[in-house]
């Protein structure tokens, strides 16, 4: 998962909410400010994998799923015209523990913040707050841009 030894890193947790997409454009801009590139990294897990909970899944078909997911999030997100490079990390397990371990010796680490409406804005999510505690690069924490949020209220 690593980059070339010497070379700038900033890592970008990628979970398809919007604040996960406003950190990917703020990786990505900071990135060509200082020279690095970025690694955008998301997690997954097998649905049943531990316990007796849900029916078996084939774990390489939701593997290949869930890298074709974040792909054309990234593309999405990005398109075609940005001029930093971007390596993308699909990590099977925990989130918080797949974005600290590719954190180390990164230069930043970057991720969104999912809370939703109102006072709960005002909180870090749980991904967030994990990653700012553990991580052992500086950590930034995004919110989806304001007009992502959906505060109405139905009649």
């Amino acid at each position: 998962m690593r980059a070339e030894a010497g070379s700038k890193r900033v890592v970008v947790g990628i979970d398809g909410s919007p604040a996960s997409y406003a950190a990917l454009h703020w990786a990505v801009d900071y990135a060509r400010m200082a020279g690095a590139g970025v690694e955008a990294v998301a997690a997954y897990d097998v649905t049943g994998a531990i316990g007796w909970s849900a029916p078996a899944m084939d774990a390489a078909l939701n593997a290949e799923e869930a890298k074709r997911t974040l792909s054309a999030e990234i593309g999405d997100v990005l398109g075609t015209l940005h001029d930093v490079p971007v390596e993308e990390h699909m990590v099977r397990g925990n989130a918080v523990q797949a974005l600290i371990t590719a954190a180390e010796g990164a230069e930043l680490l970057v991720v969104g913040n999912r809370g939703r409406g109102g006072f709960a804005r005002l909180l870090l999510g749980s991904v967030s707050q994990q990653c700012a505690l553990h991580a052992s690069c500086p950590v930034v924490i995004l919110r989806a841009p304001e007009d992502s949020h959906d505060d109405t209220v139905a009649a």
